[in-house]
């Protein structure tokens, strides 16, 4: 038989394998059954599927969470295989590259090491913000009902909580105990109490519809109505009975109220027809009055107006919602018929005539000395002057509209 060589191992001359590492050639098997080359493809076959376990073995520590000790364990007897391996092949690199994996592995396992820390250290913050919230129920609780199923809720938030250094877990626990308890005894107490108070709330209230059934009947209407506000004020701050005797004492209360605001209602109402009709009669008299304008005869529009007035004061009272608008229709009648009267006195006032007729005149004789001025400054050539005269009549020209206005309503 010849012999077969390879970069990591041969075949010798009777058939036995041999493969090359740091230390030396070590056998790792014979070969009768063919060439020493099907002996080395053979071998080599052995130690492609040991380096494949290496590989596989790299891409799950860098791909996957395979925990420590697992991957360690592996390496391990990855290592003890590929040093007694029956196999021909890079041995020796197989062996660095596993090696190397020990580092990857002791760094993870640190890191394993420092989250779980972390998760400890994060364990007690929420277990101890759990204990804080608890705590303050006991001492701030007042809505028994939010308070009780939050406290429920946070015994949730504890078994759902990741575990603390035991140490730690065990001193929370304690205080949250501790707290639960306090919390339920309290309650307790509270309860306890809060029947008493019932118990007074309801003889407050039994009298208080005693008082509202005697005042039921009452037509005292003001007085009565400002006694059950006092009644229903007493009720709000008198507590509240058993929900049974509650809802039995405020159905009586509040037949007794019903009964007095029903029949004040129906007296009201009846008030408001009449207030209504008042309002219908002094529409009609606005009407009358808003007829006589624009008054071109004022004594008789006077008269008549006088005749308004007196009806107006004998009608009454309107609703307040129509009392504003029919008043002011009322008040600006009489403004008209006012002012209709002055407007007359100035037409027939001889002194206030002169004085239109006077303004007039003055200012006709101040328009045309400033036509003047503007002429001559025309025909000199003075611009400037020309332009202070043109503004100057203007301004003249419009006082002499507005005056003549005024004389105008002298003359009429």
């Amino acid at each position: 038989m010849s012999t077969a060589n390879d970069p990591w191992g041969r075949v010798d001359d009777d058939g036995t394998v041999f493969v090359r590492t740091a230390e030396g050639e070590r056998v790792v098997g014979s070969w009768q059954a063919g060439s020493p080359d099907e002996a080395l493809a053979f071998f080599q076959r052995k130690f492609a599927s040991l380096e494949t376990e290496v590989a596989l073995l790299e891409q799950r520590i860098t791909t996957t969470d395979l925990s420590p000790s697992q991957a360690q364990a592996t390496i391990e007897r990855l290592l003890a295989g590929v040093k007694d391996a029956r196999a021909v092949g890079d041995l020796d690199g197989l062996k660095s590259r596993l090696e190397s994996l020990t580092g990857v592995v002791d760094h993870r396992r640190e890191e394993v090491k420092a989250a779980r820390e972390q998760a400890r250290h994060q364990a007690s913050e929420v277990k101890e913000r759990i204990v804080a919230e608890a705590e303050r129920i006991v001492t701030e609780a007042t809505h028994w009902k939010i308070s009780g199923e939050r406290m429920r809720q946070l015994l949730e938030e504890w078994k759902a909580a990741p575990h603390a250094d035991r140490a730690v877990e065990t001193a929370l626990w304690k205080r949250f105990s501790a707290a639960r308890n306090a919390f339920t005894k309290r309650r307790k107490a509270y309860f306890a109490g809060l029947e008493g108070e019932r118990e007074t709330a309801k003889a407050r209230k039994e009298k208080l519809v005693s008082q509202a059934e005697e005042l039921a009947s009452s037509v005292d209407w003001g007085p009565t109505a400002s006694a059950f506000r006092e009644l229903m004020h007493s009720w709000k701050e008198a507590g509240r009975a058993g929900r049974s005797d509650e809802e039995t004492l405020w159905d009586r209360f509040k037949a007794a109220q019903d009964q007095f605001f029903q029949a004040r209602s129906e007296v009201y109402s009846a008030k408001e027809a009449e207030l209504r009709e008042h309002a219908t009669v002094k529409e009609q008299l606005l009407a009358e009055a808003e007829a006589l304008l624009p008054a071109t005869d004022l004594r008789p529009a006077r008269i008549t107006m006088r005749s308004i007035q007196e009806r107006w004061e004998k009608v009454g009272s309107v609703p307040r919602d129509a009392r504003e608008k029919l008043e002011s229709g009322l008040r600006r009648v009489e403004d008209a018929l006012r002012k209709a009267e002055d407007s007359q006195w100035r037409r027939s006032n001889p002194e206030a005539l002169a004085r239109a007729q006077g303004t007039v005149a003055q200012i006709k004789a101040a328009i045309e000395q400033l036509e003047r001025q503007m002429a001559k400054a025309q025909e000199s050539g003075d611009a400037k002057a020309e332009q202070e005269a043109a503004d100057a009549l203007s301004a003249r020209r419009s006082w002499l509209e507005e005056a003549e206005r005024t004389l105008a309503e002298f003359s009429g």
